[in-house]
Parts: C-alpha cells; sequence; structure tokens
C-alpha cells in the first residue's frame, strides 16, 4: 500500500474505537475500507468530507441503527480544522483521547471508548470501565437517563430491568372453580356428588369467580427518535413477557411487527437477538397513526378482551402529522379498560403538547407518564396497581 501514508494506521485506529463503543467491525471490513477510500482517492476531482463519511459508513456499518455511534465516532475522530487538505493527502490526524461534545447528549458509550483507548496508548494507571458505576449509588443510577448512561451503567440497568415486576390488580372473571369458601352453589357439580351416596346425602358444592391478572398489551416506537429508550425498554418487556401469561408486544416504526414469540425465550440475549432480526424498520420514520390502525383492525379482538391494558411508548412526533391518529387512537381507547401512554419527552418539565400527534393522542388516553429511567418504570409499576379512574390523570394536559 505504497503511497497511502497514514491511512491504513488511522482506519485501524478508527475502527478499533468503534469496536469499543459496541460495533462489530472486523478486520476484513477495515481493509475493505482502506481499499474503498484508496480507490475513492483516484477520481479525478478531490474527496470532499461527505464522501469519506459515506464510503466509510457503507463498508463498516451493518445495521441502520449503529449509525448514531459512528456519526459520533466520525466527528471526533476526525475532529482537525483542516480536515479535507489533509485527507486529499491521506496524511490523516491521529485523534485519541477526550473531546468535545459534538451534540448536548453525546452517548456515553462512545465517551468511555475514547478514555479507554486514551489510557491504553498513554499507558497510564488502568481504569475499569465500572470506575464510574463505583461513585454512583443504586439510587443515583434509577434516576439516570438511558441516554447518558454510560457502558457499564447500561449492563448495570438492564441486570435491574430484569428484577422489575408490573404487577397488575387481579379481575374477576365469569368464570367459576370450585372453592370451599365461595359464596355461590354450583348445581350441577352439588347433583353429581349426591349420586354418589344414593342420593341420600346432598353435599353442597360451593364456587367462587375466578381471578386472573388482565392482558397486557404493549405497543412500543423504535423509530430514530425513540432508540435509546426504546431498546431499554424491551428488556424491561423481557422481563415482564417471561414472568407472567397473556402478554403481547408489539414494536412500530412505520410498520407493525409482533415480537411477543420472540421475547418469549428465556435468554435476554438470544431474545433481543431474535427481536433484532425479525424489526425491518428500526430507527427509521414513525407511522403512528397507520400502524394503530393495523393493530386495530388485525389484532384489537384478539389481545384486547378481558379488561386488557394498554401500554403505548412513543414521543408522539408522528411523520404524517397525526393524520388519521385521534380516531385510531380513540378506537383503542374504547378496545381496552386502560390505556397508557408512556413518552420520554416528560422528562423536561417545559414540555407543551404543541405536536399535532400529541394532541391529538392525548385526549383519550388514562394515564400520560414519563418513560426515561429506572425511577419512571418504578412509577409505572405503582401507578398500574391501583385502581384508576378515566381521564383523572391527562386533563392537566389538555
Amino acid at each position: 500500500m505504497s503511497g497511502s501514508g497514514r491511512l491504513p494506521e488511522n482506519v485501524m485506529h478508527f475502527a478499533r474505537l468503534l469496536r469499543a463503543a459496541g460495533l462489530r467491525v472486523g478486520s476484513d471490513r477495515v481493509i475493505d475500507c482502506v481499499r474503498a477510500l484508496e480507490i475513492a482517492g483516484e477520481h479525478e476531482f478531490p474527496l470532499r468530507r461527505e464522501d469519506w463519511y459515506w464510503t466509510m459508513s457503507a463498508v463498516l456499518l451493518s445495521r441502520n441503527e449503529q449509525r448514531p455511534i459512528f456519526d459520533q465516532a466520525f466527528r471526533i475522530f476526525w475532529r482537525d480544522p483542516k480536515l479535507a487538505e489533509r485527507m486529499m493527502q491521506l496524511m490523516l490526524p491521529q485523534a485519541y483521547g477526550r473531546a468535545p461534545k459534538p451534540e448536548e447528549q453525546q452517548s456515553q458509550r462512545l465517551t468511555d471508548a475514547l478514555f479507554s483507548q486514551k489510557q491504553q496508548e498513554a499507558k497510564t494507571e488502568k481504569v475499569e470501565l465500572e470506575a464510574r458505576l463505583t461513585f454512583s449509588s443504586r439510587e443515583v443510577l434509577q434516576r439516570m437517563d438511558f441516554d447518558t448512561m454510560s457502558a457499564a451503567e447500561l449492563v448495570e440497568a438492564k441486570r435491574m430491568l430484569s428484577q422489575l415486576r408490573l404487577p397488575l390488580p387481579l379481575i374477576r372473571t365469569r368464570r367459576f372453580r370450585t372453592h370451599r369458601a365461595g359464596v355461590r352453589v354450583d348445581l350441577r357439580k352439588t347433583m353429581r356428588e349426591s349420586l354418589r351416596d344414593g342420593g341420600d346425602i346432598i353435599p353442597l358444592v360451593r364456587s367462587a369467580p375466578v381471578e386472573l391478572h388482565p392482558p397486557l398489551v404493549v405497543l412500543c416506537d423504535i423509530s430514530g427518535s425513540m432508540n435509546p429508550y426504546s431498546r431499554m425498554f424491551l428488556h424491561f418487556l423481557h422481563a415482564i413477557t417471561n414472568d407472567r401469561d397473556r402478554v403481547a408486544v408489539f414494536v412500530f416504526g412505520t410498520r407493525l411487527t409482533n415480537i411477543t414469540r420472540q421475547l418469549r425465550h428465556r435468554d435476554v440475549d438470544v431474545a433481543m437477538q431474535r427481536v433484532a432480526d425479525a424489526i425491518k424498520d428500526w430507527s427509521g420514520g414513525t407511522r403512528i397513526g397507520h400502524s394503530l390502525r393495523e393493530f386495530n383492525f388485525k389484532w384489537g379482538r384478539r389481545v384486547l378482551g378481558q379488561n386488557a391494558c394498554v401500554l403505548l411508548v412513543s414521543d408522539g412526533l408522528d411523520r404524517e402529522a397525526g393524520e388519521g391518529l385521534g380516531e385510531e387512537m380513540e378506537r383503542l381507547a374504547k378496545s381496552c379498560h386502560r390505556l397508557v401512554w408512556l413518552n420520554p419527552l416528560l422528562r423536561y418539565d417545559k414540555f407543551e403538547a404543541r405536536p399535532a400527534g400529541v394532541r391529538a393522542m392525548l385526549p383519550h388516553v388514562d394515564l400520560f407518564l414519563p418513560v426515561h429511567n429506572l425511577d419512571s418504570l418504578l412509577d409505572l409499576a405503582k401507578a398500574l396497581s391501583g385502581p384508576l379512574t378515566r381521564k383523572q390523570e391527562t386533563r392537566a394536559w389538555k
């Protein structure tokens, strides 16, 4: 690779940074990336910054959800002010270490990867990824936003999510079962028992109503704006799905996908891999109205019986500006016993219902809660464990 300067070396270090941030980048992709950049550099016109970006992302990325981490790593690693000239000369800068945040909330996993790489290059004292956790108590971790957690904190948060439960109160059904303390006499079983003694003695067989947990139906938004929160919420749903029966989980972006069967696997890693394979529109756009319409007409009658509780996890930012969303939300609210909307935007104190999608959805929900950290999930469990009068919690937002 004569004439390439330090291009292979810098691409190799950039790939190491991506691997440290959690992306699967093998040596074969590094070689292909160097070759692609060399071929692109043979054109008559000099390459622009975006040409380098799209060339490298096309080779190094395999999934669309990897792009946010790649974008931040690209801006930080190749951050030299005279980047264009150095790129054209294939004399790219080595940029390791902690850089200023390109966005207000930079991915903490990328920050940890940069910090770890800097410490390894300088050969200073060893710093473990869990160092931040040693100073963060359990209470601090519970209040921390999912989007600002480090890689070690995400691991600890997922472990805590696996222990959470959603205690929905039992409901009384129309079916009866034999019970000694029952207040109702089961005439059919009483006559059957009397035949055993020739009809001389008639023991009364009593029955009581059967109590079951109501069905739980979850509709989770997996668009780009919901990515860090929907991923953590799916770990929470995995724990719930394997803890109780009658749980149905659907995800939607531009289309609706039923992932109930995938979440049934006991191993969380296997379950999440199956979920990723089943979803074709992760971190894309959002068509809330279209997805709810498909759910109402295809799945509503199957899963919304017996006082079902519906959890709608979304920020309400609809690509179609709320077209038809109000009608589908009204149909969904009338088909279930309780409709709870979980919105991560509620973590902001000055949240206002200005987007058209939010205004169309809000009048039809029974409970409006945030979902951005562990404390918000604990508050959700407390809210669902007690009685709720329809619409009492949403009037303040209208």
